[in-house]
């Protein structure tokens, strides 16, 4: 086995779900800290700031700061900034706090409602008809769509929300334009953190529960997977799929 320096880890489905704490997830971060691997907690989520997202896994146990976190609001600002350098950028947002405040943080990135250069689109619990009104009119014309990430669904205690993917294509449906989207299981947002925290792809481990948005990310950038059986997806669901490269029951499972 690959002697892995980084951990890019999944959170709800792999160390919590929802309000109950998956304890194998939890000691396998603390048998992260006691090998001294590095670790990054990769969310899809954005609607929470990084130390929002700190704060959620101290009520499950873990220790940790915002810099061992990243999410697709950090990865479109980091993109947004590589493609436009040195130059001032319009968006429209739909979103919630984690969205805006990261990208409202660079003084590059600038709210523009009426002529933008991008319309940014994260999960948004307040999505209104005026929101996507404004979005659509924007890309028709000419505004670049970007999704923040395409879930389709959203696990939430015992039933299923639809996600920022069910947004986007609601908005691709009226503009015929299809989002570059960011967040996983696109190579965008594992590359963008690599690169933030200065790993290669070869000594990277990604971890997960979810098939088609942690393995595929996996697949995606050319980085090792390892699917954990403590979320959606079950040993059955992937028996006649391409296989990750590790698959366990637990998290305690993996050895270090």
């Amino acid at each position: 086995m690959k002697n892995y320096r980084l951990f890019l880890l999944d959170l709800d489905g792999t160390i919590y779900r929802g309000k109950e704490t998956i304890a194998s997830g939890v000691r396998f971060v603390r048998r992260l800290n006691a090998a001294g691997k590095d670790y990054i907690f990769l969310t899809n989520n954005t609607t929470r700031t990084p130390q929002m997202v700190v704060d959620k896994l101290q009520q499950h146990g873990i220790e940790t700061d915002i810099q061992h976190v990243y999410t697709p609001s950090m990865a479109t600002a980091s993109y947004l900034l590589g493609e436009n350098p040195h130059q001032k950028i319009g968006v429209y947002i739909i979103g919630e706090i984690g969205l805006w405040s990261e990208l409202l943080q660079h003084p590059e990135i600038e709210l523009n409602e009426k002529n933008p250069d991008y319309v940014i689109v994260g999960m948004d619990t307040d999505l209104t008809y005026n929101k996507i009104k404004i979005a659509c009119n924007a890309i028709r014309n000419g505004a670049t769509f970007i999704g923040t990430n395409a879930d389709m669904n959203l696990p939430s205690a015992d039933e299923w929300l639809p996600g920022n993917g069910s947004q986007c294509t609601m908005i691709a449906a009226s503009t015929g334009q299809s989002p570059l989207y960011i967040g996983k299981p696109e190579a965008v947002i594992v590359e963008m953190a690599l690169a933030k925290f200065g790993y290669q792809k070869n000594e990277t481990l990604l971890v997960g529960d979810n098939y088609d948005t942690d393995i595929k990310a996996g697949f995606n950038s050319q980085v090792d997977q390892l699917l954990v059986f403590t979320g959606i997806t079950s040993k059955k669901d992937i028996k006649e799929k391409r296989q990750p490269t590790f698959a366990v029951a637990s998290l305690d499972e993996f050895p270090l």
